[in-house]
């Protein structure tokens, strides 16, 4: 399951460092081969909630493997791309692939693990999810190196063997288990599952299109985006008094406890922390000159800090509960703060060593941050609602980062064209990132006091007194 999930969450940032080869070799212009990254993420975003659903409903060994086999596909699809348009529309139907596979993996930890070992299990996954998001540049930068002009389709097709590996896995390990209610595609909520598309691309269109004039020119997203949430809350609460099952349970956010809670705290950290690497990026690529693959090493203390951490930060959960998370939030403030101050300062060769310490620190604080906050705020969700639950919380975590990363990056480019310099902007792009950690501190620190005592249940508890969301 994390062998699909690391590849699934790769494929947002390793396609990066490709994008010059890829517009030589198809003659593709550079809008085109920007859609070849925000396309991917934005369909990834767009299905993460009704691939949970799906789950849910059919079973999510079922949806694992199904997804699982159409990202092997299309990836396949994607590396043998002859013409811009149709490396696009498989980039978009990898990223449909990527986001209904996705819900399934928290969904069966949820589904299959129970007190301290969720916690572990949990924190398994978040090192794949910082290990993915911080190891894509280096590893796209190297298979770029070793494949020369055909390397970019080599980016593609790295997916195919691991896939197919993954694929015949699956099929033996991981368990059949029916459905806690035996659903079928006839009876989902499509108008629900409309009207919740329709408002995440509203706010999702503009953002992944922000390096393009996205936040000018599709404002008006923003307000249509917002009156379909309206509308989506109202039919889902209708849907409920009818006695059907909605695609997103209302009390799922107002009964479960600390779920909403939990929920914006990984949003709002998102937003700092997927933002992050493209500012990295652009300051270490165009400001300093470096190669795509030294960029990458320069921050892989981060990555390393949040693999080894997000494991231990998994098993300690359990006892320590919200603490964790406030503990390395606070970790991410430091590190992060400290290559703000300390960037401006030094001379450029100095750099990437003077930035090193600092990002490993964040990294160790980030990956107490991810896996820990997932187990605690999926912890009370009744199991059918598992899938649903994880995808509702990714949507968000995407949704945070696309926002990051608009921000971030319109923060970089004010520092830069403002006659400061590169540095500064990279100094005020990371203030930004701390910022953005702080308020996910305070929402952090208000859960914890509203529940100091706060340990995993072991096993499923109802959403609220009415009982489960069924």
């Amino acid at each position: 399951m994390l062998t699909a999930g690391f590849m699934s969450l790769l494929d947002v940032s390793i396609v990066n460092v490709a994008l010059p080869s890829i517009q030589d070799a198809l003659d593709a212009t550079v809008a085109g081969t920007q859609w070849v990254v925000s396309g991917y993420a934005l369909t990834f975003g767009l299905v993460l909630v009704t691939g949970g659903r799906l789950g849910d409903e059919l079973g999510r060994r079922r949806m694992f493997l199904f997804a699982l086999s159409a990202f092997v596909v299309t990836s396949g699809i994607a590396g043998a791309s002859s013409s811009e348009g149709m490396l696009i529309a498989a980039r978009l139907a990898q990223g449909v692939a990527a986001g209904m596979l996705a819900p399934q993996n928290t969904g069966l930890i949820q589904e299959l693990f129970h007190g301290a070992e969720r916690g572990r299990a949990f924190g398994m996954f978040g090192a794949t999810v910082g290990l993915s998001t911080a190891v894509g540049p280096v590893l796209g930068g190297l298979i770029i190196a070793a494949f020369g002009d055909d390397g970019w389709r080599w980016v593609f097709y790295v997916n195919l063997p691991i896939g197919l590996v993954a694929l015949a896995l699956a099929a033996r390990w991981v368990p059949k288990r029916e459905p806690a209610r035996r659903g079928v595609v006839s009876q989902l909520d499509i108008p629900g599952i409309v009207l919740l598309g329709l408002a995440v691309l509203g706010v999702l269109l503009p953002l992944v299109q922000s390096e393009h004039g996205g936040l000018t020119s599709l404002w008006w997203m923003f307000p249509l985006a917002g009156v379909f949430a309206w509308l989506f809350v109202a039919w889902e609460r209708a849907v409920v008094r009818r006695g059907r099952m909605p695609v997103l349970h209302p009390r799922l956010y107002t009964s479960t406890p600390g779920y909403a809670l939990g929920a914006t705290v990984g949003a709002t950290y998102f937003c700092g922390f997927g933002g992050m690497w493209l500012v990295f990026a652009m300051f270490f690529q165009q400001g300093l000159g470096y190669s795509p693959l030294e960029s990458g090493l320069l921050v892989t203390p981060f990555a390393l800090g949040s693999a080894v951490s997000s494991a231990l930060a998994g098993r300690a959960v359990a006892r320590w509960g919200r603490r964790v998370t406030l503990t390395g939030l606070g970790l991410v403030v430091i590190g992060v703060g400290l290559v703000a101050v300390l960037v401006p300062l030094v001379p450029d060769a100095a750099v990437g060593y003077a930035v090193a310490a600092p990002l490993l620190l964040g990294g160790i604080g980030g990956g107490m941050v991810i896996a820990p906050n997932t187990t605690l705020t999926l912890d009370r969700v009744p199991t059918n609602m598992a899938g649903v639950a994880g995808a509702a919380l990714q949507t968000g975590q995407r949704l945070g980062t696309a926002l990051g990363v608009a921000v971030l990056g319109a923060v970089f480019h004010a520092g830069v064209t403002g006659g400061e310099g590169y540095r500064t902007g990279l100094a005020m792009a990371m203030l930004c990132t701390v910022g953005f950690t702080l308020v996910a501190m305070t929402m952090a620190l208000f859960d914890a006091r509203r529940h100091p005592q706060r340990r995993l249940a072991g096993q499923q508890a109802p959403a609220s007194r009415e009982g489960p969301l069924t």
